[in-house]
């Protein structure tokens, strides 16, 4: 999962940068990236654009005349996705590239707003398998900001949380309506059993590759 960086972090990076402290090669190496982020070109076309306050996380509205805007400069080839990230105070490139698939899919571009009251909602529409799905999937690829996503789908923010939850550790099936049960292993089939085994498995050799990177950068510390 991408790190999340606070807007003092973000500012050290924005204007060391500008003031020729480092190049964004140089940070990025210090930080442990092979290459550039791409998020470190958008917030400093951020700050350029907006100032400081284009490196603050918000609530962003989009309307849909701004959507609209957006995505046909896109596709118009006028600018980059960064440029145009950082003009219309876009959160970020996904984000843009996820408008121009619904447009390109002849869907409606709607007018987003998030809802204040996501965290506290305990109204709970009826949803798909797919609709789980799909939140789920969004939720992860946007560093599981569950607020966002909530506000996004209209859906609370505990049913994103458990959404998320239960595709990571169970998979897609996890997010059947089975009203709550879950079975043990040695209630399901010889294919089901052999699934879980092979995510319990990808859950430890992720938390493993975690812990020798952590050492590394212990070591690498050390030897500061």
């Amino acid at each position: 999962m991408a790190k999340k960086y606070t807007y003092e972090e973000k500012l050290n990076i924005v204007e060391g940068y500008l003031n020729g402290d480092f190049t964004l090669s140089e940070k990025a190496h210090e930080l442990g990236y092979h290459t550039i982020p791409g998020c470190f070109q958008r917030w400093i076309k951020q700050y350029q654009v907006h100032g400081r306050e284009g490196l603050h996380r918000k609530n962003r509205t989009y309307t849909s005349e701004l959507k609209m805007k957006a995505v046909e400069e896109y596709l118009s080839g006028k600018d980059s996705a960064v440029n145009i990230v950082a003009k219309y105070d876009i959160s970020c490139v996904d984000v843009l590239l996820r408008w121009v698939s619904v447009y390109n899919s002849n869907r409606k571009l709607k007018d987003y707003i998030p809802m204040r009251e996501v965290y506290m909602s305990t109204a709970k529409r009826k949803t798909t398998l797919e609709e789980r799905k799909e939140i789920a999937q969004y939720c992860i690829a946007h560093d599981k900001n569950y607020k966002e996503t909530a506000a996004l789908y209209k859906v609370s923010y505990r049913q994103v949380y458990s959404w998320v939850k239960k595709y990571e550790t169970e998979g897609e099936s996890a997010l059947s309506d089975r009203r709550g049960h879950h079975k043990s292993d040695e209630e399901v089939d010889e294919l089901e059993r052999l699934r879980r085994e092979n995510l319990r498995l990808k859950r430890q050799l992720k938390e493993k590759d975690m812990a020798v990177e952590l050492l590394k950068k212990v070591k690498e510390f050390e030897r500061m």
